[in-house]
């Protein structure tokens, strides 16, 4: 749960400027304007530089970073990759 609150509230912060009103979970943060690319280069980092992780270029696809849902469960993947 700390890892799904850390993300939505960067993403909040970031992004909507504080105001996370009506944001879901599984909403697209594209097809809703969220984010746009220069976002999703801003959330990588964000990503690489917090949870020390490294995010290739085959994995920056809609189905790991497109949904606060989608980033969640690609994170858990790359830190339980990490750990073993």
């Amino acid at each position: 749960m700390e890892l799904a609150r850390r993300i939505r509230d960067f993403v909040v912060t970031n992004f909507l400027f504080g105001d996370g009103a009506g944001l879901t979970a599984s909403q697209s943060l594209l097809r809703t304007g969220v984010i746009d690319s220069t976002g999703a280069l801003e959330l990588i980092t964000w990503l690489e530089n917090d949870f020390h992780i490294s995010v290739d270029d085959a994995e920056v696809v809609p189905a790991n970073l497109d949904s606060l849902d989608n980033i969640a469960a690609f994170l858990r993947r790359k830190l339980a990759a990490a750990a073993a």
